[in-house]
């Protein structure tokens, strides 16, 4: 059964930094996918970035490109996200969604296309 765990959200201020982590487990294949999403109240949940283990891709919606950055942290076991340059539009509760095998990073970011999910960690940015 595969289970995602997020943790590391908090509080923080406007222009500060938070790393989430999530620990990925029961993936059958020796490769997988896992993306990055939030859904900020009242809106719709959206992809943030996606990273492939098998050949370590990755991609960052518009948004968050240049301030976020996705990557497997082999010594840890996790698929991490730091956020740096945190903006009040990046208050949301962030989730950890994968699927099986390699993907279109790009494709399972902006179509959210994920089989599991997480239970989400609330990151809160204040101003």
């Amino acid at each position: 059964e595969v289970q995602l765990v997020e943790s590391g959200g908090g509080l923080v201020q406007v222009g500060g930094s938070l790393r989430l982590s999530c620990v990925a487990s029961g993936f059958t294949l020796p490769y997988y996918t896992v993306g990055w999403f939030r859904q900020a109240p009242g809106k719709e949940r959206e992809g943030v970035a996606s990273i492939s283990t098998k050949d370590s891709s990755t991609y960052y919606t518009r948004s968050v490109k240049g301030r976020f950055t996705i990557f497997e942290d082999k010594a840890k076991n996790t698929i991490d996200l730091q956020m740096n340059n945190l903006k009040p539009d990046d208050t949301a509760v962030y989730y950890c969604g994968g699927l099986e095998g390699p993907a279109d990073v790009e494709f399972v970011t902006e179509r959210r296309a994920v089989d599991y999910w997480g239970k989400g960690t609330l990151v809160n940015v204040s101003s």
